[in-house]
């Protein structure tokens, strides 16, 4: 039998970072998970034993890693993937699955991709502390959201620090600015008509130009950012008011209310009164 202890994370209203559930356990020998795809970015540290990753790169193509204690390894969204335990020497690991506005640049600075996904430290020191940092979230699973994402961020930052691999993010400075320039505009004006033409006219970019160079950077495209901004605003107006349905809609940009709850939909899964009733706030 496997040891297993495991935690969902209770709000998903984080935008840079989101954290979505992490644990740890101690598997039985040859304990397989997959062949299977996930939604999120998941990482895999062993703590002990030993055990084998079959994943798909970015071509499609299968590929075997023998993954030992101390090392990791990072499932990336839409990635087909099976891991499996030592019949002789199975591993003890610990995970956490996060996703975020920020998440693809970090896994970049960590020098993980879908080519290299195996995780091997250049720092013991920092390794430690990457380890200690998700422990201390599969341990403390009831402490509240910004307790947990504030280790979230801290096992980001030694992850991303421990590697042998840790870059400077690519684009330089003047994309930066060209993003956060969007971004800021995106933030300001997301309640209002506005489009990735009219977006891209704002920071003095042609739009084939600022479509890539979003998307390169965010992992997203700007229509795909833009509406699950509106998303994340509109759970916060469904959660915290009493706004109907239609005003909450065109609140976040939406004046016909079925393009609002299509939309909504297709962000969180359920129609905006369906999450309303799961997790609006008391009071």
């Amino acid at each position: 039998m496997s040891d297993l202890l495991f935690s969902v994370f209770p709000n998903e209203n984080f935008v840079d970072l989101g954290l979505y559930q992490f644990g740890k356990e101690q598997c039985s020998p040859a304990h397989s998970f997959g062949p299977a795809a996930r939604n999120h970015y998941l990482f895999h540290y062993v703590l002990s034993g030993t055990g084998r990753l079959m994943a798909n790169d970015s071509k499609g193509e299968t590929h075997e890693y023998q993954i030992k204690s101390g090392q990791g390894f990072m499932l990336f969204p839409k990635q087909i993937s099976t891991y499996i335990a030592d019949q002789d020497l199975p591993w003890e690991y610990a995970w956490v699955e996060f996703d975020g506005l920020r998440a693809r640049e970090i896994i970049e600075i960590a020098g993980l991709t879908p080519d290299q996904p195996i995780y091997k430290a250049s720092s013991g020191e920092l390794r430690e502390k990457m380890k200690d940092e998700i422990l201390y979230l599969v341990e403390h699973g009831s402490e509240s959201p910004f307790h947990l994402i504030g280790h979230l961020y801290l096992f980001i930052d030694y992850l991303s620090r421990s590697t042998s691999s840790m870059r400077l993010s690519t684009g330089g400075k003047v994309r930066d600015f060209y993003i956060k320039e969007a971004l800021n505009y995106i933030e300001q004006n997301f309640q209002n008509d506005i489009s990735v033409e009219g977006i891209a006219a704002f920071c003095g970019l042609n739009r084939t130009y600022f479509g890539r160079i979003f998307k390169e950077t965010l992992g997203k495209s700007p229509q795909e950012f833009l509406m699950n901004y509106r998303m994340t605003k509109a759970a916060e107006l469904l959660k915290l008011t009493k706004l109907s349905i239609g005003d909450i809609g065109n609140a976040v940009g939406y004046p016909n209310q079925l393009h609002f709850s299509r939309a909504f939909k297709n962000v969180y899964g359920v129609s905006p009164r369906e999450w309303r009733n799961k997790n609006r706030v008391a009071g």
